[in-house]
């Protein structure tokens, strides 16, 4: 006999196991399908931030977060790129999603106090911030599914779990005094792994523990090794999916089909297809099994793609072993970041997005910008953790050997070892370190925002963000547009529909997180933006299915 459900959910991050586990809860018979062997997608590879306003662990903090705020603030973000409607659907159910999950689920969350959102200075924006964070939890709850929890894009030492509130001070060194408050915590949380035999895991990975163990204990079938090949369309309706692999065969769909299943990130001619060169596949810290092929069958039934553009995209060092997202690093006060000529062309501590868009922008006019180079003294080596390093820490061969970092006693010497002019970045650098020398940068205001100074060093005056570049010797890092995964998809309505080019409905088809457009457009909203929206709208393309 034909395998048969209400719904079936293609692939199992935080938008895919939202949706299952809200359909089940809501009466529906539900498989999830993941192409891989390891669940948790890219959400179990991220920093776990969940950007959702006014939702219940806020109020719980007292944190006051008026539905007029948010709604100004997504609008100036998304900027004409997402309706209103769709908009407000997110708004309106996200907190109750967030309820939801944790009312049936051993997830937690709590709230990152001060990780303001990216744009705080906007109408309805916060500078204390909107994100939340699970709480790190024992990943043996999982208990026979644990060796299939998708491992962090980072290697870490087994029971070593960071949160997000704790890196923020950590990246300072180890002698800043909240960098010593939070080393304590998280050497507490190991330490207490180890006496009471459990494995502690934070950030994305705790969030689909959480999520995976909640589908456990709904009974929730969840199918890995279980690649979609195709959707099955039955006059003009998606029926079910084809898949291969352990279950090889066509599943019905009795309600419908939510696809759930990531981006593109890491399929080459898809990315040359639709975005600017250079692009690269390999430059991505989305989980490997994103290729695209849920958007592909999405498009053959019918469905219009938006977005397909860009990206989650975020400054990144081409490392050898894969890319490191550069989050801090150019936010500490003594680097600057030029393009292939020694000039400066953005505030460093801008949001990643807009970071990664001003490379292209300025690749597109005619100087390279790709790679850039992040330039600072050794001052900045001796303070602060770069890339995981700790402060003066020799930075390894392998790294010179591949071009990736490059050192000299000079300014004028470091910019001949780059390409850049000799003279333009000699006079960058002292143009900068006169703007650290009055605490603010003229050029590109960096550490206005309160963004900024989140992940600057309060103990520089008179900003935060701003140190001159003055002890030798000198080093430049190679920084390419890396990126959390693709945000183009599926053209969806408030509903999580997908929508034909027409703006008619392709019945049967839902689509949520980085399968769908984005509902933030080309922009970010705050950390944990690409999460939060892509929980809410699984759980809103499973209430639509349950008639809820």
């Amino acid at each position: 006999m034909a395998d048969e459900f209400d719904v079936v959910v293609v692939g199992s991050g935080g938008a895919g196991m939202t949706a299952a586990l809200t359909a089940a809860h809501h009466g529906l018979s539900v498989v999830l399908v993941e192409k891989t062997s390891y669940f948790g997608g890219s959400t179990a590879r991220s920093g776990g931030g969940i950007w959702i306003p006014g939702n219940e662990v806020l109020k719980s903090a007292g944190l006051r977060d008026y539905s007029w705020q948010a709604r100004d603030y997504l609008a100036h973000v998304a900027d004409g790129y997402a309706s209103a409607e769709r908009q407000d659907a997110f708004l309106t159910h996200g907190p109750a999603m967030l309820s939801f999950v944790t009312s049936h689920s051993p997830l937690r969350l709590s709230w990152v106090r001060g990780y303001s959102d990216y744009y705080p200075e906007g109408p309805g924006g916060r500078q204390e911030g909107r994100s939340v964070e699970p709480v790190p939890v024992d990943a043996h709850i999982l208990k026979d599914e644990e060796p299939h929890l998708n491992p962090p894009y980072l290697p870490v030492p087994d029971g070593v779990a960071i949160t997000q509130g704790d890196y923020r001070w950590l990246s300072l060194g180890p002698r800043h005094p909240r960098a010593i408050i939070a080393g304590m915590k998280f050497t507490g949380r190991l330490l207490k792994g180890k006496l009471t035999g459990k494995r502690p895991v934070s950030l994305g990975q705790a969030l689909v523990t959480g999520l995976r163990a909640g589908l456990a204990q709904a009974g929730v079938p969840v199918w890995l090794d279980t690649p979609l090949t195709g959707l099955e369309v039955t006059d003009g309706r998606v029926t079910g999916v084809k898949v291969t692999g352990e279950h090889e065969g066509t599943i019905t769909a009795r309600k419908g089909v939510i696809l759930a299943a990531g981006g593109f990130e890491r399929n080459a001619e898809m990315r040359r297809r639709y975005q600017a060169e250079p692009v690269g596949d390999e430059w991505t810290t989305g989980s490997v099994g994103n290729t695209g092929e849920a958007i592909t069958a999405a498009e053959e039934a019918g469905a219009a793609l938006d977005l397909m553009d860009d990206a989650w995209w975020g400054p990144s060092i081409p490392m050898p072993r894969g890319p490191y997202f550069v989050l801090a690093e150019r936010s500490l006060p003594g680097c600057v970041l030029v393009n292939s000529e020694g000039q400066r062309f953005v505030n460093e501590s801008a949001p990643y997005v807009d970071a990664v868009h001003a490379m292209y922008e300025g690749h597109a006019g005619g100087t390279s910008h790709i790679p850039s180079w992040l330039i600072f003294d050794q001052r900045y080596q001796e303070t602060y953790v770069f890339a995981g390093r700790q402060p003066g820490k020799r930075f390894p061969n392998k790294w010179y050997t591949a071009g990736i970092i490059h050192t000299d006693p000079e300014i004028t010497g470091l910019a001949a070892r780059i390409g850049a002019d000799p003279s333009v970045l000699e006079k960058t650098v002292a143009r900068f370190s006169e703007f650290a020398a009055a605490g603010k940068d003229e050029d590109f205001h960096r550490g206005d925002s309160a963004y900024d100074r989140y992940y600057g060093d309060p103990r520089v005056k008179p900003n935060p963000n701003l140190a001159p570049l003055a002890k030798p010797p000198f080093y430049a890092v190679q920084i390419v547009p890396g990126d959390l995964g693709t945000k183009g998809g599926v053209v969806t309505d408030e509903r999580a529909r997908a929508l034909r080019a027409d703006g008619s409905v392709v019945e049967g088809l839902y689509a949520a997180g980085n399968n769908s457009a984005a509902v933030m457009g080309h922009s970010y909203a705050g950390a944990g933006a690409t999460i939060g929206p892509a929980m809410a709208f699984g759980y809103i393309a499973a209430l639509d299915l349950a008639g809820a």
